[in-house]
């Protein structure tokens, strides 16, 4: 007797039950904080503490961990009269240091509310905090009182140029020095560094041996870690020990049109156009003109990165982290063709583009946590060309532009155009530069409507190629 047949019930895999990278399943957090984190600056006016926490919060966020500063300095703008003079900063001021200390305490008081409440998961207590009594205030109530984590992040800088570049280009635009001529800010400013010289206690292990921190010397020349605790605190330990304050210019730019382009289809591994190969030329000429000491190259593993950078007479890298984000199933299909297989994915992608994740490929979550080490570096390096794709420049501008996850996927990167960063005191400054050879618009904002294909990339390959 023939036993009796078993009917089979197979469901298709989909972009949620099937797993093909090194990557959390689409909506599960890659950097998840279990416990609210604070970490607190320490150091003399002047030595890049702002910089740094301002730097972190930006690194922090870009790779999905809520974070804020709580500047000091607002709080007590807020809470006094106008700015006098270096006078408010004597230790001997009773007056001027009960409302220091007061400030001192709404804003760690605001720092907890903030993270209690769930809104952030790190917060950045942006001051001076440069005595022992004042970390143990800190420590008391951060630790004590909240249960939160705390870490001592310390700018040592003995170097007179630096601290002196510092106030020249940072210190005379403060609300404190209006209308002040740059000798009179950089006189009261280091008055002002005088008064807090008086009472400052470095961070010492033998001291305050309880206490997590590092110490980072003459803007990275040195650093030395105690007691850290602990994912997060690892993350920031990492990410400081790699930024440095000289000077460079990063140039980023997509590769030229490539054929695939032309047809509108994503992904892929295409060669370029004619019009891609007149950009090839431009850019090498264009980078020949502007005479960059020490440039270096970086290009994807993909052809048409490598051909659009053939040209350029520099030391050349191929990074595989630069390759374009993963379409997976929709490789090499244009959104028209995406649309009509896979209408559900479609909308769903424009739902929430960030942490979509293409079937058997990847989101833009994934991609910057791919592209983590390539941002390790870029902070590390002089001056750089990194010639690559469009999803990986929306990730790396979103990080040096401060751009949130919600705008990092729709930023505009248009073909044929170098984008010039130049890091300044607390950001960067960008420049668009347009060479003059043609090519598609590539771009698709936000529809209005998930799922919504206009009518522009309807039928695109067979308007361009007819």
């Amino acid at each position: 007797m023939s036993k009796p047949a078993i009917e089979m019930h197979y469901t298709p895999p989909t972009s949620d039950t099937i797993q093909t990278k090194p990557f959390p399943i689409r909506g599960e957090r890659s950097n998840y904080v279990n416990k609210p984190h604070v970490i607190a600056m320490v150091g003399l006016p002047a030595r890049g503490k702002t910089y740094i926490s301002k730097k972190l919060c930006r690194y922090l966020n870009w790779i999905g961990i809520n974070t804020k500063v709580f500047n000091l300095g607002e709080y007590r703008r807020h809470a006094t009269t106008a700015y006098q003079c270096h006078e408010f900063f004597r230790p001997d001021n009773i007056k001027a240091m009960a409302i220091r200390t007061q400030c001192a305490i709404d804003a760690l008081n605001d720092v907890c509310q903030w993270l209690e409440n769930g809104d952030g998961e790190v917060a950045v207590f942006d001051a001076t905090n440069s005595t022992i009594e004042r970390r143990r205030m800190i420590h008391d109530i951060v630790v004590r009182k909240m249960g939160f984590k705390l870490f001592f992040v310390e700018s040592v800088c003995n170097d007179p140029e630096i601290v002196e570049q510092n106030i020249m280009e940072v210190k005379v635009s403060s609300p404190d020095y209006t209308d002040m001529n740059k000798e009179a800010v950089l006189a009261d400013f280091m008055m002002r560094i005088e008064h807090y010289q008086e009472k400052y206690n470095p961070l010492d292990e033998s001291c305050e041996v309880d206490l997590s921190f590092m110490k980072i010397y003459n803007t990275g020349e040195k650093v030395l870690v105690h007691k850290h605790e602990g994912h997060i605190q690892s993350r920031i330990v990492y990410y400081l020990m790699n930024i440095h304050i000289v000077p460079r210019t990063i140039y980023l730019t997509r590769h030229g049109e490539s054929i695939m382009n032309l047809e509108g289809r994503i992904g892929g591994n295409s060669a370029l156009s004619s019009r891609g190969h007149e950009y090839s030329n431009a850019l090498a000429q264009f980078i020949a003109q502007q005479d960059i000491q020490g440039l270096r190259v970086w290009t994807s593993w993909l052809q048409r990165t490598i051909q659009t950078a053939t040209g350029v007479q520099a030391p050349q890298e191929r990074w595989k982290a630069l390759n374009e984000i993963d379409a997976g199933i929709c490789e090499e299909m244009t959104y028209e063709e995406i649309a009509e297989k896979y209408p559900t994915d479609f909308a769903a992608r424009d739902q929430n583009k960030f942490s979509y994740r293409y079937p058997r490929g990847e989101s833009y979550e994934d991609l910057v946590a791919r592209l983590e080490p390539v941002i390790m570096e870029l902070e590390r390096q002089g001056n750089v060309l990194v010639v690559t794709h469009q999803a990986v420049l929306r990730c790396l501008l979103a990080y040096f532009l401060d751009k949130s996850s919600d705008e990092l996927p729709y930023l505009s990167v248009p073909l044929h155009t170098i984008m010039k960063l130049t890091p300044v005191a607390y950001g960067c400054k960008v420049e668009h530069i347009r060479l003059p050879i043609d090519a598609v618009d590539t771009h698709r904002p936000k529809p209005k409507v998930h799922g919504y294909l206009e009518e522009r990339f309807r039928n695109r390959a067979q308007k361009l190629l007819t």
